[in-house]
């Protein structure tokens, strides 16, 4: 199913001169993976502390950054030799870890449904796991949408746009949670089946 995360390859190539330019000056792809672990983590503490939309202008910066640091840390490890074990399980966590610190914040702003916002940071992590598992059971790492990391980068960051700007999406904001909810649970079993799929093509080659 269709998802921003198609766009990695163009994106990538726009910052292969800065993560070139990154890897000359010794700058690691675990680095970079901590500092986008560490910037989500201050963000959503401030969105936290202030609880206002005004702080929400924070996302679509924070959340665009934290996409260029992922990918930046994706091309030191695959360009530059820097693959390691312990790599592999930062890049995991971090993203997890990253939507949790970002999204589980907007519990306490007004015009968030607090059980919405936990259940979907809920389903964030089970869609990752769920990615993960195709390793486990010999397919590679699924990151079928339509919910993926860019696809929720992209929502969360309009809907901080347009709220620190003070537009007047408030009465919305409640269904597009709920779009955001449901299309997790069609990524989760988007995930599962591909794998599978991608399992049942191997066997009958």
């Amino acid at each position: 199913m269709p998802s921003i995360y198609g766009l990695k390859p163009k994106f990538q190539n726009v910052l292969r001169p800065v993560t070139n330019g990154l890897a000359h000056a010794g700058v690691t792809a675990n680095q970079v993976t901590l500092a986008a672990m560490l910037l989500s983590l201050l963000t959503g503490a401030a969105i936290f502390h202030f609880r206002s939309q005004r702080a929400l202008l924070l996302l679509p910066v924070v959340l665009f950054l934290r996409m260029a640091l992922n990918a930046i840390d994706g091309m030191l490890a695959r360009e530059h030799n820097q693959k390691t074990a312990l790599g592999a399980i930062l890049n995991e966590l971090g993203d997890v870890f990253s939507d949790f610190a970002l999204y589980l914040p907007l519990a306490v702003i007004p015009g968030f449904d607090p059980a919405l916002v936990v259940l979907i940071v809920l389903l964030v992590v089970l869609s990752e796991m769920t990615g993960v598992i195709g390793v486990q059971i010999g397919a590679s790492r699924r990151y079928d949408g339509p919910m993926g990391k860019s696809d929720r980068a992209f929502v969360f960051g309009a809907l901080g746009l347009f709220l620190g700007l003070n537009l007047p999406i408030l009465p919305v904001v409640r269904y597009v949670l709920w779009l955001v909810l449901a299309l997790l649970l069609v990524t989760i079993v988007n995930r599962a089946r591909g794998a599978l799929a991608e399992l049942r093509g191997r066997a009958s080659q």
